[in-house]
């Protein structure tokens, strides 16, 4: 494992900043950064960097927040981070129409074998640039010493280690206990998410419900154990539930007892509850026992393999 600074500005030197990049688009800052980092480190392929950027880049987004874009990537033989940094207070073309043109481009470079290191630096600039005017005011400074030093006296740190609450998903669809099946069943279609939390009208959680709930209520437990389905291979128990989800429920089949996590423990523990529980999804709760966000195991993959 990598032993790194406490800051992630550590990591920022004055050599590998570039105030008002004349580049247009991501593509050709993506470029520029990547060749900047090449000259200020033998051995290091601005190609290998672009094409390992390029590649997530299709999977994940780059921009993560209004002004705000963090190419990255993970290198073997890679010993130590390295960052690198541009600017534009005109603002460049990310192709993020949600977003609007970055103004501040942050490259990062990280150990392949470390994810545990990627996913700090990673969350820990997210928070770090969504304070305040954050991104406008790094924009409009006129050099690379000045940007040194804006964080230097920034008292950004890198947490010793994240903790749940960095990783889940705070935006998150609830459903209440009285909403009638039929809404349920277009949420599923509409998001498609595989889970809700339910939650009652003061907004306290309730339960859970999911599509194998949904399945499970349509079909009796006793008719899992029939060898021989013919009488049902015209979905019958499906259209009785069909024929009543404006009356039905959520109440009816969510689930009450379901596995939750405290937002403030260590994220590794993640991991093993989803194996220890054979589940897809964690409800995450804060330290009033309020539904805090969630964590999906997909996408808790995703990051600690290849985002």
């Amino acid at each position: 494992m990598t032993h790194f600074a406490n800051s992630f500005y550590s990591y920022l030197a004055v050599g590998n900043i570039i105030c008002q990049s004349a580049s247009k688009t991501g593509v050709e800052v993506i470029k520029e950064l990547a060749k900047l980092l090449s000259n200020n480190n033998a051995g290091l392929s601005a190609e290998a960097i672009v094409s390992e950027i390029m590649a997530r880049e299709a999977l994940f987004p780059t921009v993560i927040a209004p002004g705000l874009a963090v190419p990255h990537a993970r290198l073997s033989g890679l010993e130590k981070p390295l960052v690198a940094m541009a600017t534009n207070g005109g603002g460049i073309d990310f192709n993020a129409p949600d977003f609007g043109p970055v103004k501040v481009v942050l490259m990062l470079l990280t150990p392949g074998d470390d994810p545990g290191l990627h996913l700090q630096l990673l969350s820990a600039l997210a928070k770090d640039f969504c304070a305040g005017n954050v991104i406008d005011q790094i924009a409009a400074l006129p050099g690379a010493e000045e940007i040194v030093n804006y964080f230097n006296g920034s008292g950004f740190t890198i947490p010793d280690y994240l903790r749940v609450r960095d990783v889940m998903t705070r935006k998150v669809t609830t459903v209440l206990e009285q909403d009638v099946l039929q809404r349920l069943i277009e949420l599923f279609a509409v998001t498609g998410e595989s889970e809700f939390p339910v939650v009652d009208d003061d907004g306290d959680l309730r339960g859970v419900v999911s599509l194998s709930d949904l399945l499970r209520f349509s079909m009796p437990e006793h008719v899992l154990w029939l060898e021989d389905l013919t009488p049902m291979y015209r979905f019958q128990p499906f259209s009785e539930v069909l024929k009543s989800a404006h009356d039905t429920k959520v109440a009816d089949l969510m689930r009450t007892e379901f596995v939750s996590v405290d937002e403030s423990v260590p994220a590794v523990q993640l991991a093993k509850l989803f194996l220890v529980n054979n589940i897809n999804q964690l409800v995450v709760v804060d330290a009033a026992g309020k539904l805090a966000g969630t964590v999906n195991l997909k996408k808790f993959a995703a990051r600690l393999f290849w985002e």
